[in-house]
C-alpha cells in the first residue's frame, strides 16, 4: 500500500505521485533500500500535450545527489488528453533508510508545439517502521 502522496499542478498539469517501501528487495544490511513510485500525471487544461523528457534530483540520507534525466517515462511519451491521465510505476534505490526526490517534465502542446516544463512534486522515500 503506498506510504504517501505528494501533488503539485502547473499549467493545468497535475502531478500526483505515492511511494513505497520494497521490503522484499531491499538489504538494509548492505545499505541498499528500495522505493515504488506511482505517478499519475492527470492533464486538467484544455488542450492536448504530450510528455518528452524527464528530470529527477533523488538525494539520500547522506545528502548525496543523484541527477537522471532522459527522454519519455518507462519507455513511453504519452499524450494526454483533456481530462486524462497517464500513470506508470517505477523505482529507485537508495543507500540510505530515507531520502527524497523531486524533478520535472518537458511537456509539449500539441496544437501549437509550445514546450513548457512541469513540475514532480517533492516527495520523501523513506522505511515506514524507522518513524515509530
Amino acid at each position: 500500500m503506498p506510504e504517501n502522496l505528494a501533488s503539485a499542478v502547473t499549467n493545468g498539469i497535475r502531478v500526483d505521485v505515492r511511494t513505497t517501501y520494497v521490503e522484499d528487495e531491499s538489504s538494509p544490511n548492505h545499505s541498499y533500500f528500495v522505493y515504488l513510485y506511482q505517478i499519475e500525471i492527470t492533464n486538467e487544461s484544455e488542450e492536448e500535450v504530450q510528455l518528452l523528457r524527464r528530470e529527477w534530483t533523488i538525494v539520500d540520507g547522506m545528502a548525496q545527489k543523484r541527477l537522471v534525466e532522459g527522454d519519455g517515462v518507462v519507455g513511453k511519451q504519452p499524450v494526454i488528453v483533456p481530462g486524462q491521465t497517464h500513470r506508470y510505476v517505477s523505482g529507485s534505490n537508495l543507500p540510505t533508510p530515507v531520502g527524497m526526490m523531486k524533478g520535472k517534465y518537458l511537456m509539449v502542446r500539441l496544437s501549437d508545439q509550445q514546450q513548457f516544463w512541469i513540475d514532480i512534486p517533492s516527495f520523501t522515500l523513506y522505511v515506514p517502521h524507522l518513524d515509530n
